[in-house]
């Protein structure tokens, strides 16, 4: 019994020797750095927003005397003179309206262009593809002087439908990007037992591949949302009517020649980005699910 006992202490000390306990301190180790890389990199791209955020609530003679210091008080005479100022509610608004047009366009051609694609395993079809994908390396400056001249000549240039137009056309090659490579990994075996129910092609698309790609059009959405909200090349090239201004070119008013005026530039980038904000922070759960979705599938 006392031997037994005595045992068991050295048993202790041995299992402590044994490779594994160096091993699992090892995985702790590279877990504990890789969340710190994680918290620093996050820290790193949230700053900018911190200081905007910080710097929108001082008033002039105190970014003057210390622009990186803390407000001494929340000063809302910024914001409210940058809503007065900026015609937010009218910007905001064509800010929706333009989105939301566009990610609807973008949805349904993109769906319908990338199912022939996906089902045709022949090379057109893949050259097709890889031409769409060229659009998405193509720079914004490449396409400004034909669209503006093609535009110009069409009567579209300070209109609504004008800039959705350029705006679906360019994120068209994202969205058949995106679906193609989702819809080839969808069975052909629904389609069959569909096509035996006497269904078409177009019945086959809309019932029965169409709900199968909400997950994907859930994280399409949200790319498009960001590129179409945050661009600024496209409607200042094509909107002239202060009345259609995005919130960016609103935003962007506050910038002059000369100089710049903090005080109003701040209140109204925040201002501007608060509604992606908000969209965002409601709808994250089903972006992450349906990014995860599209990832597993």
């Amino acid at each position: 019994m006392n031997n037994s006992t005595k045992a068991l202490p050295m048993t202790h000390d041995i299992s402590r020797a044994l490779p594994g306990g160096s091993s699992l301190n090892l995985r702790k180790l590279r877990s504990f750095l890789i969340h710190a890389v994680v918290l620093a990199l996050v820290a790193i791209m949230l700053l900018p927003l911190v200081y905007m955020v910080m710097m929108s609530f001082k008033t002039g003679t105190e970014i003057a005397q210390d622009p990186l210091g803390l407000p001494s008080s929340l000063y809302w005479g910024n914001y409210m003179n940058a809503l007065a100022s900026m015609g937010y509610a009218r910007s905001v608004l064509n800010s929706i309206g333009i989105t939301i047009s566009v990610i609807v366009i973008v949805v349904f051609a993109g769906a319908m262009a990338a199912y022939p694609l996906a089902r045709l395993n022949n090379g057109w079809s893949r050259a097709i593809v890889m031409i769409m994908a060229l659009g998405l390396a193509t720079p914004n400056f490449v396409t400004i002087t034909p669209i503006y001249v093609i535009f110009r000549d069409l009567g579209l240039l300070d209109t609504y439908i004008g800039i959705i137009l350029a705006f679906a056309a360019l994120k068209l090659p994202l969205a058949v990007f995106f679906y193609t490579g989702f819809i080839a990994a969808i069975p052909t075996e629904l389609e069959e037992a569909a096509r035996l129910d006497n269904c078409n092609s177009w019945q086959v698309f809309w019932h029965v591949i169409r709900p199968l790609l909400s997950p994907v059009t859930a994280t399409l959405s949200l790319f498009v949302m960001l590129m179409v909200w945050n661009d600024f090349t496209y409607p200042l090239l094509l909107l002239t009517d202060k009345e259609k201004f995005t919130v960016m070119i609103a935003v962007y008013r506050f910038v002059g020649n000369t100089g710049i005026d903090p005080t109003m530039l701040f209140p109204a980038a925040v201002l501007g980005s608060l509604p992606l904000l908000i969209l965002f922070a409601i709808f994250q759960r089903r972006i992450v699910s349906g990014a995860t979705a599209g990832a597993v599938k």
